[in-house]
């Protein structure tokens, strides 16, 4: 039997060992060798056509400021869209999707002297930095463009060779209209709905400041300038928004200012921000088209939000003519976030940040008399979570009572608190507003003849019809109560309402089922295709019913089988929720074929994604599809490669985060798991199901035995301290402690358009 010394288990502690290329700078080394440089830039998105669209071009963000670059359309122009997140109009009258949209604001036109006859980009992750080069009959360009992480600031530099010393920058500014009117969406506007003016161009000193006035009030400033060293010219433009006062010009102007300098002095903290994201935690398995879906989806989410920035809107800062201008609550926001925990971006938790910031919200839009003690959220909303009407209600809203919106948003930031086990979330944002968010719920629930709790009619997103005793709505029940007795108990508060709550959890109906499973809601079987899981949320996310309950397996399978297989109105998102319910079930095999269906079938050429209109959530929520395959944490127990399919033979992850805040590395090679590490932040209860097979060693940062008690043959329950480590190996076994990125199974094509 071979002993760890301490240094091998310290090295288990992270260490990313790869062979790094000659020349690479020791900032893009860590300190056991992995150049992640070159491993992130594996999984760059390459153009060799001319992208014509959003949905096949570079994409460049910090959170705010956003633009997708393409063909101009009908010109020989390339596109570079500046669109913010912040920038909405406020006029409440006329609703969420058209009085509170969020507004286009323009774009610029690189406009060359010759044709365009081919393109050469890359865009790279590890830098946040589109660079390459536009080819015309009259000479090239080359470029390098980034959204700078700190300043809000697209910034452009272009180098054109002799022939193209004449090329021309313009900006067009976009009607601030909501985006749901353009005529292909036919959804004319409310009555006296009306454009906002024309905006209005200034300069100053020598920049050009376009300024939109709203006829609410406020306005928002797109303020650009170019500069020119030599033969290289660098066009820099900044967005600034401000409501109800006029103070965008200003701010503007003075990020302008700030922003103005060589590119390569520009862009130093902003690599230096990128370059430190990517090290927060690490996945590598052998599917490598999978895998830099993956690395661009974390690109991704980092582009389009950050704590301080707004909750995501469906299209995040990306805005095109879509039918879907606001944030949206019945699931897109929902499936954005989850990916954040998993990978270690805690970071870019906005939606924690803004259900807190803008709580008043979520009273103020419930009708009285039950806005004393209740809160929900409607729809759809602008970033304050303000939607300029109320939240259904239950039996008597017709035609779309949606209830449960709030308490699953709720679940995500719960999911935060587990993630953290940061007690002050719980106390301050999680407890209160759920336990408001139920007592909605509760003015609604009514005693039948059978003795048990019934709601009235509410609707299942996004089914088509009210019906009562909706599965939806039963499960997020289920799970407000169960967790508002929890959260009493761990922040140690006798509420008045807990027998409610126990009471609830007692006698609330049973989910209705029928002979193919669960159903939309009493009386209403699930009889058409039906793009949302809407019916099956307790078993995923809320994992109420699971696949370790064995009475209810027979459920499960029979209910995913059936929802999956109506093709009709299948969606993106349908396929990455049937691949996470699959890798409950432990069937990897599954859950890969659907990962694989989502990328065939629906996910863009640049890995966004298209229904009706530009949308952004199932890639994202596909990252966490891998995240259930290869770590999942629920009810108290951390899985470790639960759902791996067998093409997958090596899968490595270092820092995962899981439920109990703890840190997983873990490495399984030749379809074996071949050790585990943990790290407890916070020295909750650490149970994990490691799978290695046989008689285990557990050795702490030391090389120390720690005390175990084994609950099962691959599961072990470990006496971990807040800040303790654990390292887990079957005994006799020699294995191979860093971290590394396995071998692909084949060479894969990258994103973007290659040759």
């Amino acid at each position: 039997m071979v002993e760890l010394s301490r240094r091998s288990v310290l090295a288990a502690g992270g260490a990313l060992l790869a062979t790094p290329a000659l020349g690479i700078p020791d900032f893009d080394l860590d300190t056991n060798g992995l150049n992640w440089r070159n491993f992130i830039g594996g999984s760059d998105l390459v153009w060799q056509q001319l992208p014509k669209n959003w949905y096949d071009g570079p994409f460049l963000g910090n959170g705010f400021l956003g633009s997708g670059i393409y063909a101009e359309p009908g010109a020989n122009a390339i596109r570079f869209n500046v669109q913010h997140s912040e920038v909405q109009d406020h006029r409440p009258e006329f609703g969420s999707l058209y009085g509170l949209a969020r507004l286009p604001i323009g774009w610029f036109t690189l406009e060359p002297q010759g044709t365009i006859t081919k393109v050469d980009w890359r865009l790279s992750l590890y830098d946040a930095e589109l660079a390459g080069t536009i080819t015309t009959t009259a000479g090239s360009i080359a470029i390098r463009a980034i959204v700078h992480n700190g300043l809000s600031t697209l910034a452009v530099q272009a180098k054109p060779t002799a022939g193209e010393a004449k090329f021309g920058w313009v900006f067009h500014p976009a009607p601030a209209v909501s985006p749901r009117t353009d005529p292909k969406f036919n959804k004319p506007a409310p009555a006296g709905y009306l454009p906002n003016p024309k905006p209005t161009t200034d300069t100053s000193g020598d920049a050009t400041v376009i300024t939109q006035p709203l006829l609410s009030g406020g306005e928002h400033v797109t303020a650009y300038q170019e500069t020119q060293r030599g033969t290289t010219r660098t066009l820099y433009a900044t967005v600034a928004w401000s409501n109800p006062d006029k103070t965008a010009g200003a701010k503007a102007l003075n990020t302008l200012h700030q922003a103005v300098k060589p590119l390569d002095t520009l862009a130093k903290d902003h690599r230096v921000w990128w370059n430190a994201f990517y090290r927060k935690s690490f996945l590598s398995v052998p599917d490598g088209r999978l895998q830099s879906f993956y690395w661009i989806q974390l690109y991704k989410v980092a582009s389009a939000t950050r704590k301080t920035a707004p909750v995501m809107a469906t299209t995040g800062p990306w805005l095109e003519p879509t039918p879907w201008p606001a944030t949206w609550w019945n699931l897109n926001v929902q499936l954005e976030y989850w990916l954040i925990n998993g990978s270690n971006h805690l970071e870019l938790d906005s939606l924690t940040r803004a259900i807190s910031q803008y709580r008043d919200r979520l009273s103020s839009q419930v009708v009285a008399p039950y806005n004393q003690d209740s809160a929900a959220i409607p729809r759809t909303t602008d970033i304050t979570l303000l939607n300029g009407g109320t939240a259904g209600v239950p039996g008597q809203d017709p035609p779309t009572p949606e209830t449960g919106n709030l308490t699953w948003a709720l679940h995500n930031v719960w999911l935060t608190y587990r993630h953290t086990m940061d007690t002050d979330t719980l106390r301050t944002v999680v407890f209160p507003l759920l336990r408001k968010a139920i007592n909605y719920y509760l003015h609604f629930l009514a005693k039948g003849d059978d003795g048990r709790l019934h709601l009235p009619k509410t609707f299942s997103p996004e089914y088509g019809v009210d019906t009562p005793d909706t599965n939806f709505d039963l499960a997020l029940i289920r799970w407000g109560c169960q967790t508002l007795i929890e959260a009493g108990a761990t922040l140690k508060i006798s509420d008045p309402l807990l027998p409610k709550w126990q009471d609830v959890l007692a006698n609330l109906t049973p989910y209705p089922t029928d002979a193919n499973g669960f159903m939309i809601g009493a009386g209403q079987p699930f009889a058409m295709s039906h793009r949302h899981y809407s019916h099956m949320l307790s078993v995923y996310p809320l994992y109420l019913v699971n696949w370790e309950q064995s009475e209810n397996r027979n459920l499960i399978q029979t209910s995913l089988n059936h929802w999956i297989s109506f093709k009709g109105a299948l969606q993106g998102y349908s396929y990455t929720g049937a691949a996470s319910m699959a890798a409950q079930m432990l069937r990897g095999n599954d859950s890969a074929q659907y990962l694989s269906d989502l990328l065939r079938l629906y996910v863009q050429p640049n890995t966004l994604y298209k229904e009706s209109g530009p949308v952004i959530e199932t890639p994202l929520s596909a990252a966490q599809s891998m995240h259930d395959m290869i770590c999942q944490s629920w009810h108290g127990v951390i899985r470790v490669f639960p759902a791996i399919p067998d093409a997958w033979a090596d899968v490595t992850i270092d820092n995962f985060r899981t439920e109990g805040a703890f840190l997983i590395s873990a490495s399984r090679q030749h379809n074996v798991t071949r050790w585990v590490r943990v790290r407890s932040e916070a020295g909750a209860p650490c149970v994990v199901r490691h799978g290695i097979p046989g008689q285990i060693k557990v050795l702490d940062g030391h090389g120390r035995p720690l005390r175990t008690k084994e609950l099962d043959a691959t599961t072990i329950q470990i006496d971990l301290p807040r800040g303790g480590e654990a390292v887990l190996y079957r005994s006799g076994d020699r294995p191979d402690f860093t971290v590394a990125p396995v071998t692909p199974n084949g060479p894969s094509a990258p994103w973007g358009l290659p040759a």
